[in-house]
């Protein structure tokens, strides 16, 4: 219950309904906030406890100063929470483990539920390993489900088990997709309140939702385990940059040249940390479509949101997609109640602004490494001449052709060339050399929600096919819709055959290319790749092209639109300039350009108005959490606590809650800490948290290949994040993590004081020694320690490792709060001091005294820290909340939450 300072609560009656809402008006300078504010706003009325949310914090907002830079902390409390797979597993290990520890003591396993809805879309473990046939989908679901046997049991179990968890299952859609097309509520109806839709996802690209009014962004695991068990999210208010739209988009342009001229342009600014609000006449002139895809490259550039206010465009997105009369009716009662709706004229106060006319777009694509590389399309083949000497050797021959003439036209002249010949399996000869085009695929949520775009590509298909073009022999080609939706209009709009003829064939409903789930190129073209070091290329509708991301063998990656995506596997090569070149010929020989193939935005709006409805969204979810017929036939344990596999690699029983007692013990002071690691600044979550592929000779390879593992079957880090045992040997081992301690070393390696000499050893082997022998451990840290990704990891695998400390000069937040919530203490060194200054090694043993103060039910500010080398320093407490406190004496958020849960 609020305590209702500001007496907010109110009535809302929409037809034959009432909801209690709490209004904003009732606070002093509402009226003036951006609408991302106002729902934070909205969120601290209705969560107001006098504790941790207290009436001065619901005073911060309303007396928001734009200008001033954020210092004022607030507990954001979402309505619900949203997961993949990848990062959803471990939520759900931790929940699965939590009710044994309940049940161990003596209290009922089902209390353990999650508080706030929480749904798991599993998109993140499809793989584009069969391509370009008509089976290619059920191949790869196939595959698909024996790799991933284990967590789909495990996932399917929680399905049962948990009330307020649901698990949309494989072959379905991308998360993203599935909230904005299904999930999202926009308003929130719960307990009989009306209150505005927001969420925390574990994926970067949960802002995707914001194009439907809807605050959320992504957060580590942590915080969503927290989020899902009724714990608020500790963040600053933000500063909020008003991106003001006007004008109209010019035919030929495209939701993806609109979005990357976006991200170019914020990147520049410098947004993050930030929110980000559309606002102006443009808006309105934007379609829902468009609205997501924006709202998705939001961590591109690099804001924490990118939100549109609610308008007629949402809810006719709402009425399109099956959402209920009531439903609609209270998204526009509530909107316009609460200062909500857009109001095209007014302008917010706003910390920053830029401005865009839509009329300036202009075609684009992006790469050939970072989305924020913005190169116009007409410019695209002069531009990768100059980039492509950045991946080729100094002495390689320049100025030859690339292609016979009756592939491709010639490449301009300076352009470093390798010519190369491929055979194919069916005996037939192609030539293929640096900006060969190799992977082309429609892929991710950013675009593949858009209807507008999809049609596009396909009518470019369609109209390559009559006149006689197909993509060349080299091109991987895949499409991998964001959900079912997108191929039921195809199929209505009769254009899925002439996307199959281009090599467009269905791979998978997921996150495919984007997320380096490519699968692998065909044996001759990788074989000839590798063997003469060939910069070729990838052309693919994501959000994400950093180096090495997409595909082992390909060194340049572009984003591009759908329907340029269709162009350039036809055209073959970055070195054509498909705004002026030939991209083929036809059956009479005559060259085809672009031009001639690209459809008219009356030809798309047609399909999308004719082929798209209101059924096919109703098709599509009416049994969305059913799954299919090998999702229900999986074999899952019953019961409410889960059977654990002792032989199982992918999902373990962690060990958080092990010899755990009501009652939490005194905090104490930390004596006789050895430093596991000395690090300089900027060290990020990238550089903690393990990821990517699993190596042989690593920690984690070795525990793989003892369990019977074969290194072909290791897979990665992110599908074994349910085993801490794997990921605790990943932690701190990425191959650019430079240990001070272990000068002349990268990647996971310190040295081990338990040993005569302090040998160089891997840290996780060192971690194991010194827990062995009782010593705590500490992390030295320069600036901005746990920058980057919130991932949880970072933070679980630094306590599991037996690091009981980080003193830093400064972190990112949420890293900090994540190593409170995992029982670790965050320290920062006195202003103007670090490890250097203060003559640390890293050799020495520290103590900690003064954290004893924590039981007294207060937070000390600083506590003593002492080395046997005779340094002394005051560090500074980074524990900066009352509801951070009590995680830390209980020894982590889900100690405190159990306790508080069973006690309830």
């Amino acid at each position: 219950m609020s305590a209702n300072s500001f007496d907010a609560r109110s009535t809302l009656r929409v037809g034959d309904e009432s909801y209690e809402i709490f209004k904003l008006d009732k606070v002093e300078g509402s009226a003036r906030l951006p609408y991302s504010l106002k729902v934070l706003l909205e969120n601290l009325l209705r969560t107001e406890d006098g504790a941790n949310i207290t009436a001065d914090h619901i005073r911060a907002i309303g007396g928001w100063d734009s200008q001033a830079q954020p210092s004022q902390e607030i507990q954001f409390t979402p309505a619900r929470v949203i997961m993949q797979d990848f990062t959803g597993v471990p939520c759900v290990v931790d929940l699965a483990t939590m009710r044994e520890a309940v049940k161990e003591l003596g209290g009922d396993p089902a209390k353990i539920n999650p508080l706030a809805p929480a749904e798991l879309v599993i998109d993140h473990s499809v793989i584009a390993d069969k391509f370009g046939t008509k089976d290619a989908f059920g191949q790869n679901v196939e595959l698909e489900y024996g790799r991933n046997k284990e967590r789909y049991q495990f996932l399917r179990w929680g399905q049962t088990a948990f009330d307020e968890f649901k698990v949309v299952p494989p072959g379905t859609g991308i998360v993203h997709q599935v909230n904005i097309e299904h999930l999202a509520r926009t308003v929130m109806v719960r307990g009989g309140q009306a209150y505005p839709d927001t969420l925390v996802g574990t994926d970067s690209h949960t802002t995707m939702v914001n194009g439907l009014g809807v605050l959320g962004w992504g957060v580590g695991g942590i915080e969503a385990e927290a989020a899902m068990l009724g714990q608020p999210v500790s963040m600053l208010i933000p500063r909020v940059v008003g991106f003001k739209l006007t004008g109209e988009l010019k035919p030929g342009t495209t939701a993806t040249d609109l979005v990357l001229t976006i991200t170019e342009m914020l990147r520049k600014h410098g947004v993050v940390g930030k929110f980000v609000e559309f606002y102006g006449e443009g808006v309105a002139a934007t379609s829902l479509a468009n609205r997501a895809t924006i709202g998705n490259m939001s961590p591109e550039f690099g804001s924490t949101a990118a939100i549109f206010p609610i308008d007629d465009e949402t809810l006719n997105y709402l009425r399109l997609t099956g959402r209920d009369a009531q439903q609609v009716a209270l998204v526009e009662a509530y909107a316009k109640e609460q200062g909500l709706w857009l109001d095209p004229k007014a302008e917010p106060d706003f910390s920053e602004k830029l401005e865009l006319d839509l009329a300036t777009v202009v075609p684009s694509i992006a790469g050939p490494k970072r989305p924020q590389d913005r190169i116009v399309l007409a410019n695209a083949a002069q531009q990768f001449a100059q980039d492509v000497r950045n991946y080729v050797a100094d002495d390689e021959e320049a100025g030859k052709e690339s292609f016979p003439a009756s592939d491709a036209p010639a490449s301009s002249n300076g352009v470093p060339t390798k010519p190369t010949t491929v055979t194919a399996p069916d005996g037939s000869t192609y030539e293929i050399d640096h900006g060969a085009v190799t992977v082309a695929a429609i892929t991710s949520c950013t675009n593949t929600s858009n209807p507008y775009v999809m049609v596009a590509a396909a009518l470019v298909a369609k109209k390559a096919v009559e006149k006689g073009l197909t993509r060349k022999p080299w091109v991987k080609t895949t499409l991998a819709p964001g959900s079912k939706v997108v191929t039921d209009y195809f199929d209505k709009a009769g254009l899925t055959p002439y996307l199959d003829k281009v090599g467009f064939n269905l791979v998978g409903y997921g996150c495919t290319t984007c997320i380096g789930n490519s699968g692998p190129l065909p044996e001759e073209v990788s074989k000839a790749v590798n063997d003469n070091d060939l910069a070729v290329t990838s052309v693919l509708s994501g959000n994400r092209n950093f180096e090495g991301r997409i595909n082992p063998d390909v060194k340049m990656n572009y984003l591009a639109s759908p329907p340029l995506v269709v162009a350039y596997a036809i055209a073959g090569s970055m070195k054509v300039d498909i705004t002026k070149d030939a991209l083929g010929t036809d059956q009479d020989g005559k060259p085809v350009f672009l031009a001639d193939i690209w459809p008219t935005e009356a030809e798309v709006n047609d399909v999308v108005a004719n082929a798209i409805g209101e059924d096919m969204f109703n098709k599509s979810y009416q049994d969305v959490f059913a799954g299919d017929a090998q999702w229900q036939a999986l074999p899952i344990p019953t019961g409410n606590t889960f059977e654990w596999d002792s032989e199982s690699t992918y999902v373990r029983k962690p060990p958080y809650f092990e010899g755990m007692a009501m009652d939490p013990s005194p905090v104490e002071d930390i004596t006789g800490a050895r430093v596991l690691a000395k690090l300089g600044d900027s060290v990020t979550t990238d550089h903690i948290s393990p990821a990517g592929a699993i190596k042989a000779d690593t920690p984690a390879g070795k525990y793989l290949n003892e369990h019977g593992i074969e290194r072909r079957d290791f897979n990665s880090y992110g599908s074994r994040r349910g085993n801490h045992e794997v990921m605790i040997r990943g932690t701190f081992a990425n191959i650019r993590l430079r240990n001070q301690i272990a000068p002349g070393t990268e990647g996971g390696y310190t040295r081990d004081f338990t040993q005569d000499g302090g040998p160089v050893s891997f840290i996780y082997d060192a971690s194991q020694n010194y827990q062995a022998a009782g010593v705590p451990l500490a992390i030295l840290a320069g600036k901005e320690y746990g920058s980057g990704s919130s991932r949880d990891w970072a933070a679980k695998g630094t306590a599991l490792l037996g690091v009981k400390a980080v003193i830093a000069e400064s972190y990112e937040r949420i890293h900090r709060s994540n190593l409170i919530g995992m029982g670790v203490l965050p320290l920062q060194f006195p202003e103007g001091q670090n490890a250097e200054t203060l003559g640390l090694t890293g050799e020495e043993a520290f103590s900690f005294t003064g954290v004893t103060e924590l039981n007294n039910g207060t937070t000390p500010r600083t506590v003593k820290v002492t080395t046997d080398t005779g340094v002394e320093f005051d560090a500074v407490v980074r524990i900066d909340t009352p509801g951070e406190a009590d995680y830390y004496r209980n020894g982590g958020i889900l100690q405190y939450v159990l306790r508080s849960l069973i006690r309830s």
